[in-house]
This record gives structure tokens, sequence and C-alpha cells, in this order.
């Protein structure tokens, strides 16, 4: 099989604002697989939080592209072979998403019903980027039409962030999630989380640090339930999440693709935790793959794709605040 990679840059609508940084564009790589003139095609979303980049992306792929060999369904020896090199989980995301592809392309079918999995899942939530309470309020308000729900990036580190949430659920009664991104200390966090309940949200995520020691005690006495996202990885990490959290975000660029998402769906369900798939800035290639996982879990934040200005490689359908897998072979993004 041939592989060929090449970074795109998606520019976003509007400014796009966390607790860490904010971005107007974001570069991906788009990988192709070739098979016997079938192409098969995934992208990878590098992560710099863990030192990805989309150049280191595609270095792994152009140094790793032998990996794959010649057979586009021994994916559990090629993945193997790609867990023995370590790192670059995105770029690992995109072969594994190409080879997904290029399988249903090559049986005339799609990656859901290769799977086994609906195309259908639960709707998508609408993220509201951080800014002040008004600010928010506002772009919530003109979102409110269009979604089902919607997800409040908090962790200003001002003291605001409580009323950030109220100013948003004056204006609407849609389910309301919050995403902190890391920001709260222990004590932060558990003088929050009761307000938080008070006002309706569904969940918080990422309250604290990757790794800090108060995870348990707010676990124990949050009124709401708590989702990590930095905190888990790939399945190696599901089983500690349980003492922290409620529930686990699962991201196809931290896991290194479907199939080792698949794997933690079902770790956490063995364990009685909740599941939700989020995603980085990706275009309709990107959300495609996590398309096909949705259906398997609680909740959904696979927006990335409606951030931008214009999408190169579209495929999901929006449909009444849901992204709905493609009828089309493979990941049906063409």
């Amino acid at each position: 099989m041939e592989v060929r990679a090449e970074i795109v840059r998606l520019y976003l609508a509007q400014t796009f604002t966390i607790s860490r940084e904010s971005q107007d564009w974001a570069d991906v790589v788009h990988v192709t697989i070739d098979h016997d003139g079938i192409e098969g095609r995934g992208e990878a979303a590098p992560i710099e939080r863990y030192g990805e980049t989309a150049e280191s992306a595609l270095a792994f792929v152009e140094q790793h592209s032998d990996v794959v060999g010649d057979d586009p369904f021994a994916l559990e020896e090629i993945g193997a072979r790609l867990a023995a090199t370590g790192g670059e989980q995105a770029a690992k995301c995109a072969l594994d998403a190409a080879l997904h592809d290029l399988q249903g392309k090559l049986l005339g079918t799609t990656v859901n019903r290769l799977l086994g999995v609906g195309r259908v899942g639960p709707p998508t939530s609408w993220t509201v980027w951080l800014g002040d309470p008004d600010d928010m309020a506002r772009r919530a308000a003109e979102a409110a039409p269009r979604f089902r729900r919607l997800k409040l990036k908090l962790g200003g580190g001002d003291g605001l962030d409580v009323e950030r949430v109220r100013a948003v659920r004056a204006v609407t009664d849609l389910p309301l999630q919050a995403d902190v991104n890391e920001w709260w200390t222990a004590d932060e966090a558990l003088d929050a989380v009761g307000e938080l309940a008070e006002l309706g949200v569904e969940y918080v995520e990422q309250p604290l640090r990757e790794g800090d020691r108060g995870g348990a005690e707010l676990k124990r006495r949050s009124p709401i339930p708590v989702y990590v996202d930095e905190d888990c990885h790939t399945l190696a990490d599901v089983a500690a999440c349980q003492e922290v959290a409620h529930g686990i975000n699962i991201k196809l660029a931290k896991s290194g693709g479907i199939r080792e998402a698949m794997r933690m769906v079902h770790a956490a369900r063995a364990l009685g935790l909740g599941v939700m798939l989020g995603c980085m800035v990706e275009s309709g290639l990107g959300i495609a793959a996590g398309c096909a996982v949705a259906p398997l879990c609680d909740h959904v934040d696979l927006d990335g794709n409606l951030l931008l200005a214009h999408d190169p490689a579209p495929g999901p359908s929006f449909v009444d605040g849901v992204q709905v897998a493609s009828e089309e072979p493979g990941l049906g993004c063409g």
C-alpha cells in the first residue's frame, strides 16, 4: 500500500478561546492510503498540549509509512506495529481512519456498518468558547436555535466562571455542560460544582489539572458527574479514571484512532463509567471517524467542523443537532 500525507490549514469562522489559548486556524494532516487504485483517507489533528504538531505528525507518517504493510484488513497487526513506535497519537489516528475508510470502500459499505454501529448518535454539543459572561450569553443565544445542548468553556481565572454559566442559563433552557480545561484547584472546583448543579449543568469536564490528587475527593463530593479528558488518553488509562471521575472523554486524536476508542468504550462500560466523545478543530474527515464511535457514547462533542469558515473535506450531515454519518462507502468523505 502507498501512503501519502499533507498538511492542511483549517481556518475558523471566529477566534476560538479556551483557558490555555486562543486560535484562528488549526493545521491538520490528511493521510491517504492507496491500495490498487482505491484510496482511504484519514485526518490527524495534533494536540500541542502533548507536544504534537502538524509537522511532527507529517514526519511520523512519512517515516513509518511502511508499517501499514500490504493488507488493509490486518488492523491488529498494524496497530501493534504502530503502538511499538511510541508517541504521535494524532498521526496514528489518521492512519487508523484511512485504513477503516479503505476497508469500507473495498467492501462497498460504510465504516459504521463494518463496526456494527448505527449512523445516529446523541446530539452534539456546541462549544461556547471562553469570554466574559455577557459575551458568552450572547453567543449561546445565537447558537441555541441550531443545537440541542451547549458546552461552556470555563477557566477564566478571574472568579467569574459561575457567573458565565448563570448568564448563559438566563438566555437558554438547553442542557449545559462545563469544560474547565484543567484550570481549577480542588477547592475552587468544590466551591463551584454545587452552584453549577443548581444551574442545571449536566456534568463538569476536567476541572482539575491532570493527575491532581484532589480528584477522588471531588468525585465523592460533587453533586454533578465529573468527566476527565486530559487524564484519559488510551485504554491503559481508563481503569485509573474510575477513582477520580464518573466518566471519560475519548478523543480519537488522543487514543490513536477508532480501534482503540472502541476498546476504551467497552472498558469504561465494564467499570460503570460514562462515556463522552470529543474532538479537536477538525474537518469533516476527522469528524467522520468520530461518527463511527459516537452512537456508543452518552455525550457527544463533535462540533470541530462546524467551527470552520470552510470545510475542505465534508462528509457527515448535521441534522437536528446530530452529526449523522454519511451513507457513502468508507467514511463518506470522498
